[in-house]
């Protein structure tokens, strides 16, 4: 009776392995290229990642729209997440043909460069393929490319954004859009490092439309206005490309956000006791 039992345990297994190293069917006939407009791969970087999806003589058509998925990888978190929805549906790819998306994605800081396990460089594991977006059974992933990334500190000298006169404390929730945000005065001011070079400025933030208010948001760098808009949505994702001039001559700069209409909670919103004088939110301040 034991060998009997030991014999349909032991089949029990070999098939429970085999069910777990069995592999979603590949996609024949697809290759994926990725690249990055930034030569070195750091984190807390911004860099536009170019999708190049090619088909070949042996594609098979594909008989679902697939949605792409493209997840980057440190260890076991999921660090970045870009899926998107191709331009030209699945269902339409042809043989011999060129599919290519372009898109901006953010490596927030992950390196802790004083571990004392840390050699200099880190790994992340870009993963990416196709996923079927009504399919809620986790299975529907074909997995396309496979590829370890290189990934450094920040170079020094990248500059440091100090949040000074007019900001709230940070607050946090993870459900809604912004997850994380900090509230202006009516003015907040940053100082930030001069890097003596052309560099990126990138602010995401939102306004509160249910005050009934249509806010214009100012940015400035030192003295001079950069930007100003009316928002006709909750969230804003301004990018700029700054020229050297723009920052002056000191070894820092002045980066002002603020609004024309300030608003105070308590006094438009019932039952709340908040006397602060808020402009906008900003969840976001990346400048290199």
């Amino acid at each position: 009776m034991k060998r009997k039992m030991s014999v349909w345990l032991l089949i029990i297994a070999v098939g429970l392995t085999l069910s777990a190293c069995k592999k979603a069917a590949p996609v024949k006939g697809v290759e994926l290229t990725v690249t990055f407009s930034e030569p070195t791969l750091s984190d807390n970087l911004i860099t536009d990642v170019e999708y190049k999806w090619k088909t070949s003589d042996d594609f098979v058509k594909l008989d679902k729209d697939y949605n792409i998925f493209v997840h980057f990888w440190h260890n076991t978190n999921n660090l970045i997440t870009d899926d998107y929805i191709p331009e030209v549906p699945t269902t339409k790819w042809e043989k011999g043909k060129e599919y290519t998306a372009t898109r901006r994605i953010y490596i927030p800081p992950f390196i802790d460069e004083f571990d004392p396990q840390f050699k200099g460089e880190e790994t992340l594991r870009l993963s990416a393929g196709f996923y079927n977006p009504y399919d809620r059974s986790g299975q529907s992933q074909k997995e396309v490319l496979s590829k370890k990334l290189k990934v450094l500190p920040p170079p020094l000298g990248t500059p440091e954004v100090i949040y000074e006169n007019g900001w709230y404390d940070l607050e946090k929730d993870p459900k809604s859009a912004l997850k994380q945000w900090r509230w202006t005065a009516k003015e907040a001011k940053c100082v930030i490092d001069n890097p003596k070079k052309d560099a990126l400025l990138v602010i995401k933030g939102g306004v509160n439309l249910q005050i009934g208010v249509d806010q214009k948001v100012i940015f400035k760098i030192n003295d001079l206005t950069l930007d100003e808009f009316v928002v006709g949505q909750e969230l804003f994702d301004k990018s700029y490309d700054i020229k050297k001039e723009q920052l002056g001559d000191k070894t820092e700069f002045t980066l002002t956000i603020g609004v024309d209409k300030p608003w105070v909670p308590s006094k438009v919103i019932p039952n709340s006791k908040d006397d602060r004088q808020l402009g906008c939110q900003v969840s976001f301040i990346y400048f290199r």
